[in-house]
C-alpha cells in the first residue's frame, strides 16, 4: 500500500472518530474535560488573561484587524516578488542593512504571510463570530481567543522570517514559528469545540465545515507523521495539499455559506450540497495549492524531497484530486445561488463583503481545474506545467481564499463591532482595487511564466526581454491589491471609531436553521426544503422591508 493511501486512510478513521466523539458526548467533551479545558483557556493564564477584554466580539475584533494588516503586508511582499523576478537588483540597497530578498524568497514569505495571517485570521475571526451563533451558546472563552490572536500574529511575523532565512546563529527559525502556531491553533480548536459541546440543537452543515475543517489540520499532520510519510516528497506535498482542502478549503466553505446567507438575506440554496461539500472537502485532495511539500516540510523541521511519487501512489492522488471537482462546484453553485436572491448577484451596496464572496466563488472553478492539470502534470516524470505552478497557486490565495475570507469579515464587522464600515463607497473601492489588481496582475504575470516556459521548451538559455515586460507590466498591476489592502484596512480601523452604530434591532443573522423559517418574500415549497426546513419546521412569515441585504430573523 502507497504512502499516499496509508495517510489517507489512517486520516478518514481519525477524522470519523472525532465526528463520533462530537455527536455521542464521549471521551474530551465529558463534564471533568470540560472544566479542566475552560481551566487552562483561562485561569492557567494567571494575570495575562486580565490584559485583554471579554465583551462579545472582542475576539473577532482582534481576529480581523489584524488579518487585514497582514494582507497589507502579504500584498506587499508579493508585488516586491514579482518586481524582482524582473529586477533581481531592485532591493539591493538593502544589503547593506543584511537583508538581501530575492524573488523567489519574497513570494514564499508572502505565501506565508497570506494563507496563515491574512486568510487564516480572518477565518477564525469569522468563526468565532460564526460558530456560537450556529450553536445558540456563546463562546467558552472570549479572553483566550483575543489573547491568542497576539500570539498567532507573532507566530506568522516568526514564519515569514523563516521564509527568508531559515537558520539564524544556529536555530530553525521555522520550528520556533511552528511552536507557536501550534499552541495558538490548538487553543482555538478547543475553544471551538468547547462551545459546540453546549450547542442548543443540531449544528447546521456549515458550524460542521468549520469545526471539522479546524480538526483536520491537526489530525491530518499527524497521519502523515505516524505513518512515516512526511519524510518523503509524496507525503509532504499531500499533507500540504490536506491542509490546503480541509482548514482553507472547508472552513472557508463554511463561513462563506453562512455568510452569503446572512448577507442576502436568503435561505441556503441546497442543504444537499452543504453536504456534498463537507464529504468531499475530507474524502479527496484539493488540487489548489504548489507542486511540492515546501511549507509542510519547512514547518515541520524535516528534509525537504522532490515529488517522486511512485505509481500506486500517483494513481491515488490523480483519482482523489479528480474526485474533488465533486465538492468544489457544489460549494461554488450554492453560495453564488444563495447569493442570487434579492438582487445581490451582482453586488449589493448595503452588506460590504458580497462582491467579494461573488469573486471567490466564480473563481473557485476555474482556478481548481486549471490546478487539476498543473498538479497532474507534477505525478509526471517529466513534469512540463511547473513553471505555472507558483503563479496558479497565488491566483487561488488572492482570487478565491482572500475574497472569501475578506468579505465574510467584511459583512461580519459591524455584528462583532457594533458600529459599521466608516465608508461604503471606499469599501467599494478597495474592492475593484484587490479584485482587478490580482486579476489582471496575476493573468499577466502568467503570461510571463508562459513565455518562459517556451523558452526552455525550445532549449534556449537566454533569457527573454519580452517576458521581463510582462511580468513588470504584471507587477505594477498588482500593486493595486496592496492599495486596495490599504484602503479595506483603514475603512474598518476608521469605523472602530467614527463609524455609525449598528441598531441592534437590525442586525442580520443566518437564515440557516432547521427549527423555523423566516419567510421575508414569495418563495417556493423547493426552496424551503432545500434550506433545511422540514416537515416540522415552522414557518414564519415576516414584514417585508426595503432595507436591501438584511437576513432573516431567526
Amino acid at each position: 500500500m502507497g504512502d499516499v493511501l496509508t495517510s489517507m486512510m489512517l486520516f478518514w478513521a481519525l477524522m470519523l472518530l472525532a465526528y463520533f466523539l462530537m455527536q455521542n458526548g464521549l471521551s474530551i467533551f465529558n463534564d471533568v474535560t470540560k472544566a479542566m479545558s475552560l481551566f487552562m483557556l483561562e485561569k492557567a493564564l494567571g494575570p495575562g488573561i486580565d490584559l485583554v477584554e471579554g465583551r462579545d466580539g472582542s475576539a473577532s475584533k482582534a481576529w480581523f484587524i489584524q488579518g487585514m494588516l497582514w494582507l497589507i503586508a502579504a500584498s506587499t511582499l508579493v508585488f516586491e516578488g514579482l518586481w524582482l523576478k524582473q529586477d533581481p537588483t531592485a532591493l539591493h540597497s538593502l544589503s547593506a542593512w543584511g537583508y538581501d530578498p530575492t524573488a523567489s524568497s519574497l513570494i514564499y514569505a508572502s505565501n506565508y504571510a497570506a494563507l496563515y495571517g491574512g486568510i487564516g485570521m480572518l477565518l477564525i475571526g469569522s468563526s468565532l463570530h460564526i460558530m456560537p451563533r450556529l450553536a445558540g451558546t456563546n463562546l467558552a472563552s472570549e479572553r483566550n481567543a483575543t489573547l491568542v490572536s497576539f500570539l498567532w500574529t507573532l507566530s506568522v511575523l516568526v514564519l515569514v522570517v523563516a521564509a527568508h532565512d531559515s537558520e539564524i546563529l544556529g536555530v530553525n527559525i521555522f520550528m520556533i514559528g511552528t511552536g507557536m502556531h501550534v499552541l495558538g491553533f490548538l487553543a482555538i480548536v478547543i475553544n471551538l469545540l468547547l462551545t459546540v459541546s453546549d450547542r442548543q440543537g443540531p449544528l447546521p452543515i456549515p458550524g460542521w465545515l468549520i469545526i471539522m475543517g479546524m480538526l483536520a489540520d491537526p489530525i491530518s499532520t499527524a497521519a502523515t507523521i505516524i505513518t512515516g510519510s512526511i519524510q518523503t516528497g509524496a507525503g509532504q506535498w499531500l499533507l500540504a495539499h490536506m491542509i490546503g482542502g480541509t482548514f482553507f478549503f472547508a472552513t472557508a466553505a463554511g463561513v462563506a455559506l453562512y455568510v452569503s446567507s446572512s448577507a442576502s438575506g436568503n435561505p441556503l440554496w441546497s442543504k444537499s450540497l452543504g453536504a456534498a461539500t463537507l464529504v468531499g472537502a475530507l474524502a479527496t485532495i484539493n488540487p489548489v495549492g504548489d507542486s511540492n511539500g515546501m511549507m509542510a516540510a519547512d514547518m515541520l523541521g524535516v528534509t525537504f524531497e522532490q515529488l517522486q511519487p511512485s505509481s500506486q501512489d500517483s494513481i491515488v492522488m490523480a483519482f482523489l484530486m479528480a474526485l474533488a471537482m465533486i465538492p468544489i462546484m457544489a460549494l461554488a453553485a450554492n453560495v453564488m445561488m444563495t447569493l442570487r436572491g434579492g438582487d445581490a448577484f451582482i453586488e449589493n451596496p448595503d452588506s460590504a463583503g458580497i462582491a467579494e464572496l461573488n469573486l471567490g466563488a466564480s473563481m473557485l472553478l476555474p482556478l481548481a481545474i486549471a490546478s487539476l492539470f498543473v498538479q497532474s502534470d507534477a505525478l509526471a516524470a517529466t513534469p512540463e506545467l511547473s513553471g505555472m505552478a507558483p503563479t496558479l497557486l497565488l491566483m487561488g490565495i488572492w482570487l478565491v481564499l482572500v475574497p472569501i475570507s475578506l468579505g465574510a469579515a467584511l459583512h461580519l464587522f459591524p455584528l462583532v463591532t457594533g458600529r459599521n464600515l466608516l465608508s461604503r463607497n471606499r469599501a467599494r473601492r478597495a474592492y475593484w482595487m484587490i479584485g482587478g489588481g490580482a486579476f489582471l496582475g496575476l493573468t499577466v504575470t502568467m503570461m510571463s511564466d508562459l513565455i518562459d516556459m517556451a523558452l526552455i521548451e525550445a532549449a534556449v538559455d537566454d533569457s527573454s526581454a519580452l517576458a521581463a515586460d510582462v511580468q513588470a507590466v504584471g507587477a505594477i498591476l498588482f500593486y493595486g491589491v496592496a492599495v486596495g489592502a490599504i484602503m479595506h484596512t483603514l475603512n474598518a480601523v476608521s469605523g472602530l471609531f467614527r463609524g455609525a452604530r449598528t441598531d441592534a434591532e437590525r442586525a442580520t443573522s443566518s437564515s440557516i436553521t432547521t427549527e423555523a423559517y423566516s419567510l421575508a418574500s414569495p418563495t417556493s415549497v423547493r426552496k424551503i426544503l432545500a434550506g433545511g426546513a422540514s416537515l416540522d419546521t415552522t414557518v414564519v412569515p415576516a414584514g417585508e422591508s426595503d432595507d436591501a441585504g438584511s437576513a432573516t430573523e431567526l
